[in-house]
Order: structure tokens, then sequence, then C-alpha cells
């Protein structure tokens, strides 16, 4: 029986008919219909979600990929249910808040707080969205040209869990020695990866087209992550301090075996060539790089600084110091007594013996010879 609260979708033309109960030779007994579980249905299921192009049209090619938390809606995303379906989806979530640019569904575009809050006050709603969540439509994209983070870290392990039920609730092992971890990401993986530090004339779309048309192109199988996140900067390892943006690059390949990894440790040591040659004018500051293949460990591969800032400070303390110690060698080897009015100095030597203080009588005018002049 159709409960009070459900709804039933035909296809385009179809009918529908209802009768009194009374029997027709020409029909059949019919069959049972059972539907299928509506509740299982998570928003941070990664596996039911799909990236499309800015005209709704299915992402072509999988050389761009997402870390497992970006294969979940964002806070600037639009997401799109497509229209003519059914659906029930359950937004459990560990913030009170799940921020969306906009939401398509029911034939209708969603992308203000006011109309978003007019479709929640209506009866499809409560059907289609249960849970402790809350969705808000902002209708408002990311503000910066570097990029914004996804936004779903608090909720990393609803994604990983949805995300490893259908394989048994375990990573695959990789065919590789120290497997990289990248963040936002539920596995670890072999390849190579990059974490850049930037500055604010840094663009992220411009930079992503520009590895994808000098360099991504150039090596068959070699699939590309880049956004932002933010790192946790932890107190003596241990205890958590404050998060820094950067922007994350992961390129793993399809090479197996002992070559698991080296098409993408190749790209990556050009990613970082080309870092070196223009990450100035790219707006990128500095570049790590970490390379886990089926042949070798795990290692940082190369730390590019490119800051004349950075290095200005560096060179401006060595000079110092050069300074500070030319005048204690200078003073150390008398060539400054000359000098009148420079305070006297002297520093405390480890083999120096303590002498007993000379007993003043009640005349003395507590003066002293200056052993810095020959008086």
């Amino acid at each position: 029986y159709l409960p009070l609260n459900g709804e039933l979708v035909l296809a385009s033309g179809a009918g529908f008919a209802a009768f009194d109960g009374s029997w027709d030779p020409g029909c059949d007994s019919g069959a049972t219909v059972r539907f299928a579980d509506a509740e299982h249905h998570a928003w941070f299921d990664p596996m039911l979600w799909q990236a499309v192009l800015p005209s709704g049209e299915l992402e072509p090619g999988r050389r761009i990929f997402s870390v497992d938390e970006e294969n979940v809606p964002c806070r600037y995303d639009d997401v799109i249910f497509q229209p003519e379906t059914s659906f029930r989806v359950n937004v459990d979530s560990s913030r009170r808040v799940i921020h969306l640019r906009s939401i398509s569904l029911m034939g209708q575009e969603l992308s203000s707080p006011e109309a978003w809050a007019g479709y929640l006050r209506g009866p499809s709603a409560p059907l289609q969205f249960h849970g402790n969540g809350t969705l808000q439509v902002t209708g408002t994209g990311c503000p910066d040209k570097s990029g914004c983070a996804c936004g779903n870290a608090l909720d990393g392990h609803r994604i990983c869990m949805a995300l490893l039920g259908a394989s048994g609730r375990q990573c695959p092992t990789p065919a590789c020695r120290s497997p990289l971890q990248p963040l936002g990401h539920c596995c670890k993986v072999c390849g190579a990866m990059i974490n850049l530090d930037f500055t604010p004339d840094f663009d992220l779309q411009k930079y992503r087209d520009r590895l994808v048309q000098t360099l991504l192109s150039q090596y068959a199988g070699v699939r590309m992550a880049i956004s932002k996140v933010h790192k946790e900067q932890t107190f003596l390892g241990v205890i958590p301090r404050s998060s820094t943006p950067l922007i994350q690059i992961v390129l793993i390949d399809d090479e197996v075996g002992a070559q698991t990894g080296t098409t993408a440790e190749q790209m990556a040591a050009d990613v970082m060539e080309d870092i070196a040659q223009h990450g100035e004018a790219l707006g990128i500051s500095s570049g790590k790089m970490e390379v886990a293949t089926g042949s070798t460990f795990s290692r940082p591969a190369g730390s590019h600084a490119l800051s004349r800032i950075t290095a200005g400070t560096v060179l401006g303390l060595l000079f110092g110091l050069l300074l500070l110690g030319g005048i204690l060698f200078l003073y150390r080897k008398g060539k400054l007594r000359s000098l009148p009015r420079l305070p006297a100095l002297r520093l405390p030597r480890p083999w120096d013996r303590a002498e007993d203080p000379v007993s003043l009588g009640p005349a003395s005018d507590k003066g002293f010879d200056n052993p810095m002049f020959a008086v």
C-alpha cells in the first residue's frame, strides 16, 4: 500500500487507473512490486555524486580527479538532482549547517537563501531530506582566486565509511613502500604529491589550466588532483595549534609493479622545475615534493624557496651575525680600546676564577680603576 506521504513517479506517457474492486477476467493477478530501501542514501556518500560541467553535461575524461572529500558537494558547489526523479537523502552531519551555492531539483534552480527557505516550507523538502543536518543555499561562489577549501573535513570519517563500505571497509594495499596520504583522501596512494605555498597573486584556475595544457597532456596514464587544503599545524606534534592553507597536487599513474608511480614522479619533477623557473610570476613562493614508487621509498625530492623577501631576510641575518662576530673578535684582540665612548663589555668565561671583592673603607669614594684605559 502506498503511504499517505508517498510519491508515485510515472514515466512520460504512462497511464494510471483505479478500480472499485471488481475483477476483470481480462487481467491477470499481477505481481508483487517491492521498492528499494529509500533510507540508505547518504549525502556524504561519494559514490552517489558525479562531477558535471557548467552546462550540466557529465565531465569528460578521467585525467583530472578529486580527493574523496571533494567528491561530495563542497560549500561553493552547485548541486543538481536530475528532473523527473524521486530521491530521499540522509543529511546527517558533524556540522549543524551544510552550505551550498545552489540546488536544482524538481525542475527548478534555487540559488538564493530566500528561495531555498521557501522550498523548505513546502511539502516535498521533508520527504527528500532528513537527518540532523540542515542544507543552506548561499548563492555565492568562492571569493578567492587562489581557491577555497572544500569544507568537508569535519565529515571526512562519514565519507570514508561510506566509500569503504563497498570494499569491505578496508583500503587496498598500495604497490609501493611508504605510500602518500593526501589531505582529504581516505586511502594512501602511490605516485607523487606536491605542496605549494602561495602569494596573493596566485590564481588556482589559471595554474590548473597551465598544468593540464603544458605538462599533463605529455604524460599518458597520469591523473592529477589539485585543490586548496588546510594543513593542521601542531605544537610538539600533538597539540593542534592552527591550520595553514596550501595548494595540494596529487599525481598518480597506471603503472604496475616496480614501475608504479614512476611516471607520476617524472611529471612531478617537471612541475618542480617549472616552479623554480616561473614560480614567482605565478604567485608560488615555495614547493615541496614527496614521491612513493614501487621501487623506492617515499622521500622529499625538492623544495624551492622563491620569495625574494625571504632570501633578503636570511641574507640580512647572516650579515648582522657576521658584523656582530667581527666586533666581538676585534674587541677580544684589543683593537677597540681606543674608542673612549664604547661601553665596557665583559664576556663570562668558564675558566675565570671567582675573586674575593676588596673591602672598601668608610672613606672610600667607591671609585675604581677602569682597566680599559691606561690610567
